[in-house]
């Protein structure tokens, strides 16, 4: 993949003044305008409230090592969206892995109180887990498991813990791609440690959230886009292409299959972006083997 700056005039907007723009290659080599919009200048027309391109992601950042106890952890920002997620281990399975000599990887994931502009309550006080965190905590475990061999885990879980301690739209997208992050440190800490001998990482993994907003499709939807959109659309993939999982919500209107594999389209090459960004974080990483 390769990015190259050129000038985009906008004559209709502040004319004369150039708008920095990127043109880059996706996975169908195809050759796409992304990242429109610097943070100091007017979204132009067809942009969205934040300046980006309709398939623009927000601004990433990953700290690795964010938490000292833990075998691997990260904290991922997607724009103003921020989760911190970690792996532990526990050496044993579930009842209905005993004696199968083979692992287990599962998640949770919750919100801290402050986390949105209205408290959420902590689940633990009401006493029971939220449908919508009971969801979410089990797309994070499916998406990882996807591109795990748990046999050569051993008989041991692997805990993913994904905690939002600030929401702007698309939290399970980034507690996902983050996780993965996590995963990957963990798994080279149990490595290095000698308690698995090979890497049971088979793949990489990333997702992201797509939607139609006022008729037009994009990329990495905020809250207050997520909020009014037609359509809504989390996808996860792999980092060979392969989906992993859709989840689709006609939230005003139904879709039609051109527009949903439309958002997929746009969904791929945001996915590529991600995984190109997990790739350089984790240099390390060679998915499967010693």
């Amino acid at each position: 993949m390769y990015l190259v700056p050129i000038p985009l005039i906008r004559h209709q907007v502040h004319k004369g003044e150039g708008l920095p723009i990127w043109i880059r290659e996706n996975r169908r080599g195809e050759t796409v305008i992304a990242k429109l919009a610097t943070e100091h200048q007017k979204p132009a027309i067809g942009h969205r409230i934040d300046g980006r391109g309709l398939n623009g992601l927000r601004k990433i950042k990953i700290k690795r090592g964010y938490l000292k106890n833990a075998l691997g952890s990260c904290m991922i920002e997607f724009g103003d969206t921020r989760v911190v997620c970690s792996v532990t281990m526990e050496e044993k399975v579930p009842p209905f892995l005993r004696g199968k000599k083979q692992g287990w990887l599962t998640a949770e994931y919750g919100m801290l109180p402050a986390s949105c502009s209205e408290r959420i309550q902590r689940e633990a006080s009401r006493g029971k887990v939220g449908g919508r965190t009971q969801e979410i905590q089990r797309l994070i475990g499916r998406s990882l498991r996807a591109v795990v061999d748990l046999k050569l885990l051993g008989e041991r879980t692997l805990w993913i813990d994904a905690d939002v301690i600030q929401g702007d739209g698309g939290t399970r997208t980034a507690s996902i791609t983050g996780s993965f992050i996590a995963l990957a440190d963990g798994v080279r800490a149990l490595m290095e440690k000698g308690v698995i001998e090979e890497n049971p990482i088979e793949d990489s993994v990333a997702a992201v959230s797509v939607g139609i907003v006022d008729g037009r499709p994009m990329l990495d939807l905020c809250y207050e886009e997520d909020s009014h959109a037609e359509v809504d659309m989390n996808i996860v993939m792999s980092g060979s292409g392969r989906i992993i999982e859709i989840q689709g919500t006609a939230e005003t209107k139904p879709f039609t299959k051109e527009e949903m594999n439309k958002l997929i389209r746009l969904a791929e090459d945001g996915i590529g972006e991600l995984i190109d960004i997990q790739k350089k974080n984790l240099r390390f990483l060679r998915c499967g083997g010693k």
